[in-house]
């Protein structure tokens, strides 16, 4: 399986090194930023490394030719529909929410803000809509008092993310298709950034 990466960051790196641990051919990472952590740790094994062109869109040329699956891991681009349809299982993507709850940018800080019990993550499809595509994998855990955005996030949801990608990656690989269950939108929500105080 050929999978092209997007991503970003800490979890962009760890997410390299599921893949790769996963017996899955990386063919190439793509970046917004060359100078990014994910991109070193490419180059250093000999991967090849897109920076995109627009950091809000990620366009068909990108993407690594014959790629199976692209996975984005901490990215907030835009998977064009031409570049979804460049790979033959499309695209997927995790949210550190339960989808289609906190859609956005800001999913953990709103999670906290709101002051949910229960938080969680999904790996669903890219779609035109921002986090708006079918759901292949979902997980709960809960929130614990007094915890910040990014302590729940490193404790539960980080982990919770390479678990659930791993599981629909394994998946993948031995149906040759991605599970998908299709977001109830009653129960929708935004998480815009939050402007600091």
């Amino acid at each position: 399986m050929r999978i092209t990466l997007i991503g970003s960051r800490h979890f962009g790196v760890t997410t390299f090194n599921m893949l790769r641990e996963h017996g899955v051919e990386v063919a190439r990472v793509v970046v917004h930023d060359g100078e990014d952590r994910l991109a070193a740790a490419a180059r250093a094994v000999g991967i090849e490394v897109v920076v995109q062109a627009d950091p809000k869109l990620v366009t068909t040329s990108e993407i690594a030719p014959n790629t199976d699956l692209i996975v984005t891991a901490h990215s907030h681009a835009r998977v064009s529909k031409d570049a979804l349809a460049a790979a033959k299982l499309g695209g997927i993507g995790y949210h550190p929410s339960l989808l289609p709850r906190h859609r956005g940018i800001a999913a953990v800080e709103w999670t906290i803000k709101e002051g949910d019990p229960i938080a969680g993550g999904t790996v669903y499809h890219l779609a035109d809509r921002m986090d708006a595509g079918a759901i292949a994998a979902q997980e709960w855990c809960f929130v614990k008092k007094g915890e910040t955005a990014r302590e729940l996030w490193e404790r539960a949801l980080a982990p919770l993310g390479q678990k659930l990608l791993a599981e629909v990656i394994e998946y993948a690989k031995t149906h040759n298709a991605l599970p998908a269950k299709p977001q109830d939108e009653q129960f929708a929500t935004k998480a815009p950034a939050l402007s600091p105080h």
